[in-house]
Parts: C-alpha cells; structure tokens; sequence
C-alpha cells in the first residue's frame, strides 16, 4: 500500500516553492516552509503571504514558515527541494547529515551548471541510497497558487514514492501523472528554458507567429534527440513535462525565460534584462549546461547553442536567425 504523507519539508520560497508549498498545505499536510533568506522567510510568517512575489494569496495555519534548517528537516520524512539549479548541490550537501536517506522530490528545473549533470545524479552523489522524484509539468506558479486547474508529472525512482508524492499533490484543481522516466522529465524541463528563451528572441524581434511555431517544433526535435540518446522515454517528451512544458513556457509571458528572451531580441542586455525581471532565470544557465551535456552525448543542439552565443558570446539575434535559416536542408524524420 502506498505510503500517505502528511507532512513534508519545502526548501526554497520563491515563486514556485510557494506556489507548491500552496497546494501541499491546500490539500491538509503540514507544511515546513524553509528559505536561505531568514530574513524572508521572517517576513513570510508574520505576513502570512509572500507578497514579494505571489501578493494576496494568504497563507493557511498548516504552512509554517521556519528559517532554521535542521529544525526544517527534522519535522518531516519526506522533502521538497525549490532552490535554483545553480544551489542544488549545495542545499543537498547541507541537507545530508539531516535527512540521511529519507526520501526527496524536486521542483527545481535545470541541470548543475559547472558538469551538466542531471539532478538525479547529483542526488545520487549526495544522497546515496535516498527514494527521490522529479516533479515536472507545465506549471506557473502564479496560477497554482491562485488554485487554477494544473496538471504535472511525479516521475520517481521508486514507484510507491512516486505514487505517495503526486497523492500529496493531488486536489480538485490539480491532476497528477506519474512516471518512472527520471531522465525524460529532467531533460524536458531544462531544456524548455533555453528554448523558450529562443522563442522570446523571436517574437522580440517580430518575427510572428510562424518562426514561433518553428522554434517549438525544432527545439522539441532537439529534446527527442537528446532524450532518446540518454534512454528517456518518447512517451515523456510528448507529455505534460516534455512538449507540454515546452508550449507554456515558449508561449506565455509569465515565462521568465521567455520574457528574457524579449528583452534580448528588443535590444537589451542580458544582465539588465535579468535585473528587470527579477528572479532567476533558470534558461540563461541551463544554455551552458545543456552545451556541456550535448556535448558529452554528441547530439546536435542547432537552437540550443544559438541561444548559448547570443547569451554568452555576443552573438546577435538577427544574425544568429539567419545562422539558423542558412543550415542545409535535411529530412524533418531524421532527429
């Protein structure tokens, strides 16, 4: 029988960790609310809303807001780790002689920055012998924390935990899937960033609607190709959290990543652009990382590494659109 969780340790109140922290307290766990920010978490519980990024949603009595993390960590078996890709490993190491080889989900999209590893093996590393999960999907924070109608995938290593995770998450507003295609979910969700960022150069630089279309459908072809050399299944790259992440976040401006991307091709620096926006921006460091995991698997990444050069090699849009147009014609069924 699948193991029921009723409290569980969030690591991270950004957006998104709030946002899920939101739903898991919605749905009547007890909810430990841990940020690297004292300072904020603080103002988190005395508010009890985070109005620095998610004003108005009130926060119910079981989402408690704490900044210690031993305390964190010791009030609940199960743990949810929300922090940028860049901090993953970091928080882990912290979090290793806490939570020994309980058991961790993720919501944190992206891969670790200096290796271009995914982030299952960085939990392996950490956190050997641990039960973990990759929660995925087309999700934006906002609308899942105002409870709008969701749905995500859970793919986990170990079935019954990837069933106890989504049965936590689950709601009437919210439908979860589960999977056992750890890889296949990761890769979708890194990989939409960065080309989501690609579609925001578009757009920014007016191309319309139909160059959008293409970035969506050739950037999906580089996931495939990516996914399919690294073992993930076909079935997890057509669903929610391959070309169903990839969709919302190419073409919806609550995309950081694509708003990025319009600041880019309207002429805007990427530092300024990023201070703009706010939070991070996970896509401007995933373009390095998913160079660095092509690279090692030998698949080419044609719109992945345009964004790249743009992002870090002042490539310029319009000129990195016709590097794109001018590649020789080949087969649309050759991945």
């Amino acid at each position: 029988m699948t193991n029921v969780i009723r409290s569980i340790a969030v690591y991270g109140a950004g957006s998104w960790g709030t946002a899920l922290a939101l739903q898991l307290a919605r749905n009547g766990l007890q909810v430990w609310l841990w940020d690297i920010d004292a300072g904020h978490i603080s103002q988190l519980q005395v508010s009890r809303e985070n109005a620095r990024y998610l004003p108005g949603v009130i926060f119910p009595d079981n989402l408690h807001c704490v900044a210690d993390l031993a305390e964190v960590a010791g009030k609940a078996g199960d743990h949810l780790v929300v922090v940028p890709s860049h901090g993953f490993r970091t928080l882990l190491k912290q979090l290793a002689p806490l939570v020994g080889s309980g058991n961790l989900a993720w919501a944190t999209k992206g891969l670790e920055l200096d290796t271009g590893k995914l982030l299952h093996e960085v939990v392996e590393e950490e956190l050997p012998g641990c039960r973990y999960a990759a929660v995925s999907g087309p999700t934006f924070a906002t609308e899942v924390a105002k409870g709008l109608p969701t749905a995500m995938t859970v793919a986990a290593s170990d079935r019954e935990f990837g069933q106890a995770i989504a049965q936590a998450f689950h709601g009437d507003n919210y439908r979860v899937y589960t999977s056992d295609d750890v890889v296949g979910a990761e890769l979708g969700g890194a990989i939409k960033n960065v080309l989501a960022i690609a579609a925001g150069i578009s757009d920014g630089l007016g191309f319309g609607a139909n160059a959008r279309a293409a970035i969506i459908t050739r950037g999906l072809a580089e996931i495939m190709r990516l996914g399919v050399k690294m073992g993930a299944q076909p079935e997890t790259l057509m669903g929610l959290a391959g070309v169903g992440d990839l969709v919302l976040t190419c073409t919806d401006n609550q995309s950081r990543n694509r708003r990025l991307g319009l600041a880019l091709g309207q002429g805007k620096q990427m530092d300024a652009a990023i201070a703009e926006i706010g939070q991070a921006v996970e896509g401007a460091k995933s373009a390095r990382s998913v160079g660095k995991l092509a690279g090692r698997e030998g698949v080419e990444m044609p719109i992945c590494e345009i964004v790249y050069r743009i992002l870090y090699e002042d490539l310029s849009p319009r000129q990195a659109v016709q590097e794109l147009i001018a590649r020789t014609p080949k087969s649309e069924n050759h991945l």
